[in-house]
């Protein structure tokens, strides 16, 4: 046990919490004369393949995770517990993708199931195989431990048959339950059941003629106008999106499942469905939406967000990991901007943990994300302090970035310190990309000016060896007091203003401890000779 008992019970980590529920929920069953058998607590996350994985994905994934790895932490790992990614595979094909090839051959399979569209690529044996493989070697690639399940396949197997059974029988109390969550029109044509036509091999969205509770038999008409009699079992029939949540999670007996927001008016019809259908329904865990620079909600099909391969080109997966552990119950810009501060915030969480208490370290991000072992690489300067450094020196490569990096702390290679290596890379591209096409430089006023050329005289008068970052920004302070700044931080924004183009910067001392005295003196007296401006 990583914790005590005590400790883990009491913690506020939203893990914990969503842990404890699910105890809670073991309890009540056990309270109930419920019997599990052995079986163990399943975990489930959903996918729908109609597109590649994406952000929200590997959110969804990485927050179920630390909710399972609560749980085993919680029960001592005395109770058995499986993680399963479904793949709602059994979907008909509603939309060619702008970006796919072969569009037109696609669009010669509309309406059919995901898995019974041909690959556009020609790799794999269905559209659905193809995004399915994707999704697997997407989950493999950060390590995530799970079980893949296709809807297609659990449908034709049989897996579900019992439960599909069931649903037959209680037909009527599912519509009871649907209808009122629906307009006139969908009302007049609705069915929990979608048939697979026999003749076309789409999903049908069409009203039921009749329904045998005994036999599990359904009667409709064909895309032909044909009237079909068929068993809801065998693969024949998928349900609606809405009935298919509770009749899976009655199915495979989910204990745990989160989704977004925009599922949160619908849970409670989950809910009802999966009691209909003889089971609890699982501890329900809502996150909010993520939000692009603009504020709107993140769509696929509108491309505003950040991709996960954008994401891992300017920072370690560790920081995105943390970036889903933060407050998820709030909506959050997701874009480039948030990577930086997410980075920095990693590595202080990291930092902190071996210093803190029980009670600290079971809150920390960084327990839950390294699996109980955070590493002890740790990086010595931050990155967004190595932004500006990048910004100073120009760097168009970390080699650049290294030639300062080992003055400031002797010793230091890429070899000793692959943490930072891999830092000073990510800072080299994430300022290409996003800091440098934004700078923003501006000529100082008198007063700056003037405050300016004493701060780089009070710099050098240090020494161009002083490295003690508390030092030099004692000076800053000092240059700012004497300059009778009724407020540091308009001297401090000056100075990230003129001598760097942004707003807002890291610490200034650290940043003269890191660049060097002289360097920095140099950059002053660039920056008033207005050649910093006239770079831009």
């Amino acid at each position: 046990m990583p914790f005590s008992y005590e400790t883990m019970m009491r913690s506020k980590a939203w893990p914990f919490e969503q842990a404890r529920e699910i105890l809670k929920r073991l309890d009540i069953e056990k309270k109930r004369g419920i019997d599990r058998g052995g079986r163990p607590v399943i975990f489930e996350t959903g996918y729908g393949p109609s597109g590649l994985p994406h952000i929200g994905t590997f959110g969804e994934v990485a927050r179920t995770t630390m909710v399972r790895k609560a749980f085993i932490a919680l029960s001592e790992g005395k109770i058995e517990t499986r993680m399963i990614c479904f793949s709602d595979d059994m979907d008909g094909f509603r939309k060619v993708p702008d970006n796919m090839p072969n569009a037109d051959m696609l669009a010669e399979h509309l309406g059919k199931p995901l898995t019974d569209v041909p690959d556009p690529f020609g790799c794999h044996d269905s559209y659905a195989g193809h995004n399915n493989n994707m999704l697997r070697q997407f989950l493999d690639g950060f390590g995530f431990e799970y079980e893949f399940k296709s809807a297609t396949e659990e449908y034709r197997s049989g897996v579900f048959d019992e439960v599909l059974l069931k649903a037959a029988r209680n037909y009527q109390k599912i519509m009871d339950v649907m209808l009122p969550s629906l307009g006139p029109e969908r009302q007049a044509t609705y069915s929990p059941f979608l048939p697979i036509s026999p003749s076309t091999g789409r999903v049908l969205y069409v009203p039921m003629k009749t329904v045998n509770a005994q036999t599990g038999e359904i009667t409709f008409d064909d895309e032909d106008g044909s009237e079909i009699t068929m068993s809801v079992t065998g693969g024949n029939v998928k349900m609606q999106w809405k009935p298919d949540f509770g009749m899976r999670w009655a199915a495979l007996g989910v204990d745990f499942e989160m989704f977004g927001k925009d599922h949160q008016a619908n849970a409670g019809l989950y809910s009802k469905i999966c009691k209909i259908l003889g089971a609890q329904p699982p501890v329900q865990y809502v996150y909010e939406l993520f939000l692009d620079d603009k504020g709107e909600k993140i769509s696929k099909s509108k491309g505003n967000g950040i991709a996960v391969e954008d994401w891992l080109k300017y920072a370690m997966p560790e920081s995105l990991a943390l970036y889903m552990f933060s407050k998820p119950r709030t909506a959050k810009r997701l874009f480039f901007d948030v990577i930086p501060k997410a980075t920095d915030e990693y590595f202080q969480h990291l930092s902190a943990y071996p210093g803190q208490d029980e009670k600290q370290k079971a809150g920390n991000p960084v327990w839950f994300i390294h699996n109980e072992k955070p590493p002890q690489d740790i990086p010595p300067i931050s990155f967004s302090l190595l932004l500006n450094l990048v910004s100073a020196a120009n760097a168009s490569s970390k080699d650049i970035l290294w030639g300062f990096i080992e003055q400031y702390v002797p010793g230091a290679s890429p070899e000793s310190s692959p943490a930072l290596d891999d830092l000073c890379e990510y800072a080299v591209r994430y300022y290409a990309d996003f800091v440098k096409p934004a700078k923003n430089y501006r000529a100082p006023s008198d007063m700056e000016r003037a405050a300016m050329l004493d701060l780089k005289a009070r710099l050098l008068s240090l020494g161009e060896n002083e490295r003690d970052a508390e030092t030099l920004q004692t000076e800053v302070f000092s240059a700012g007091k004497a300059a009778d700044y009724d407020n540091l931080r308009d001297w401090f924004k000056a100075l990230y203003e003129v001598l760097f183009g942004e707003e807002q910067g890291p610490r200034f001392g650290s940043f003269v401890a890191i660049y060097g005295v002289k360097a920095t003196a140099d950059l002053i007296d660039r920056a008033l000779a207005g050649e910093l401006v006239s770079n831009i």
